[in-house]
This record gives C-alpha cells, sequence and structure tokens, in this order.
C-alpha cells in the first residue's frame, strides 16, 4: 500500500514539473548562451583590459549593445565621446583574437561642439554627430576619399546615417599636429574621421558587417534604446 501511494504522489507531483519547464527553458538557455565559457571574461571586461583609457560605461554599454545584436561579431569599434577630441577615443576590436587593432583620435561633427562634444542628432543637415549603434557596410571612394558607409540601427538616434552619408573617413584635421595649432582636432559634418595614416587598415578591418557603436551619455537614449535595453524591438532591428 505504501509503495502505491509513493507512487501515486509521484504522478501527481510530475506534471506540474513538467509544465514549469517550458516556462523557464527558453531563459535559461539564453543565459547559457550568454555566458562565456569558463575561464573567459564578459566581453565587456575583456574590452576594458583591452582599452583602459575608455570609459567604462562605454566599454560595458557597447558590449550589452553588441551582445544583443550579434554576439557572434568579429570585430567591434567604439568611440567614447564623453571624452575630449585631443584624447584618442576611437578603438577597434578583433573580438575573435583578443585584440585591440587601433586605439586612435576621431573626429566629431560640427554641430556637436568645439573640443567637447555635447549634443548629437539624427537631422539631415545638422552637422552633428550620431550615437548608438551601427551597422557597417561596403567602402568605397568618394568626396572624401577611401570611406566606409554606415548603417544606423537604432530609430530616431541614428537610423537616417545613410542618407546623411555619415561615414568613417580619413582628414588631414585628425592629426597632433592640429591639435597643437588649435587645441582641438578639426570637425566634420557628422562623420567620424580619423587620421589619414590609418584610414585604409582601420576601414579594412571593420567594412560589411562588422559594428561600431557610438557613446556619450545622453539620458534619454540611456533609457530608450532598444539595444542598451535588448527589447524584441533590437532583434527586429538587427535583422532588417
Amino acid at each position: 500500500m505504501a509503495l502505491r501511494l509513493n507512487v501515486a504522489t509521484l504522478l501527481f507531483s510530475l506534471p506540474l514539473t513538467l509544465f514549469t519547464l517550458p516556462l523557464h527553458a527558453a531563459s535559461f538557455f539564453a543565459q547559457v548562451d550568454s555566458t562565456p565559457p569558463r575561464g573567459v571574461l564578459p566581453l565587456h571586461h575583456q574590452l576594458q583590459q583591452l582599452a583602459p583609457q575608455a570609459s567604462p560605461d562605454a566599454l560595458r554599454l557597447a558590449a550589452q549593445a553588441l551582445n544583443c545584436a550579434e554576439p557572434n561579431a568579429e570585430r567591434l569599434a567604439v568611440i567614447d565621446y564623453s571624452l575630449p577630441s585631443t584624447e584618442p577615443r576611437l578603438w577597434v576590436f578583433d573580438l575573435r583574437q583578443h585584440k585591440l587593432l587601433f586605439e586612435e583620435l576621431v573626429s566629431h561633427g560640427q554641430g556637436s561642439g568645439d573640443a567637447q562634444a555635447e549634443t548629437f542628432s539624427n537631422t539631415p543637415d545638422s552637422h552633428q554627430s550620431s550615437i548608438g549603434l551601427f551597422r557597417t557596410l561596403n567602402s568605397y571612394y568618394g568626396r572624401n576619399g577611401y570611406s566606409l558607409r554606415l548603417e544606423g540601427l537604432e530609430p530616431n538616434v541614428n537610423d537616417l546615417a545613410f542618407e546623411r552619408a555619415i561615414v568613417i573617413h580619413g582628414a588631414d584635421y585628425v592629426s597632433d599636429a592640429f591639435i597643437t595649432q588649435t587645441g582641438r582636432l578639426g570637425r566634420s559634418h557628422g562623420c567620424p574621421a580619423v587620421s589619414e595614416d590609418v584610414t585604409y587598415p582601420l576601414i579594412d578591418s571593420l567594412k560589411e558587417d562588422q559594428y561600431v557603436f557610438a557613446y556619450y551619455p545622453d539620458a534619454e537614449w540611456l533609457a530608450t534604446s532598444a539595444f542598451l535595453g535588448c527589447t524584441a524591438e533590437a532583434a527586429q532591428l538587427a535583422r532588417r
């Protein structure tokens, strides 16, 4: 009799367990997918090791946005617009090889500020830089020489980047000599311009389906970004 009672008790308890498993499976496997192997640091810690001069917030949020958009990305560039233009504030990471490929000066737009960028826009002809997550497209030769097209992935934040011709390109006003003369870098029409010395290898390292994350502690963007919050909308935006 005791055996029958124990078996009955077990049978009655099994369905409850089985019914609860599917509810937790998705979150469990999502956590497994996002958890690095034993002995491997999370992505934002790896980035901080490679680029200790960058804001920890910039690198943490860059890792967060990339993990939401494409956790298997090969290359990532991070621009930290919280730093002045007189300091290196662009880093290009090889995520598969765990290497820092570039640490460079980078310009901001004329409308964003003087030596320090303070305002950002998605508006054509504003001559302001844009923040948020971008995907890289093809390289090409244009009026600024060898350039890299960017696709802004965040609606109302940077999704007009292609229309605005916001691209990575080289410029003679991105140099230590220009800083010595003027106390800041030269400014673009919103493009993240880099030194002419690194234009070709830097663009080649990033072209075609890599990612660029431009950071600034803008309260509204931090609170509403689909990629920082990793909402269902973010998955749709990343796949488009």
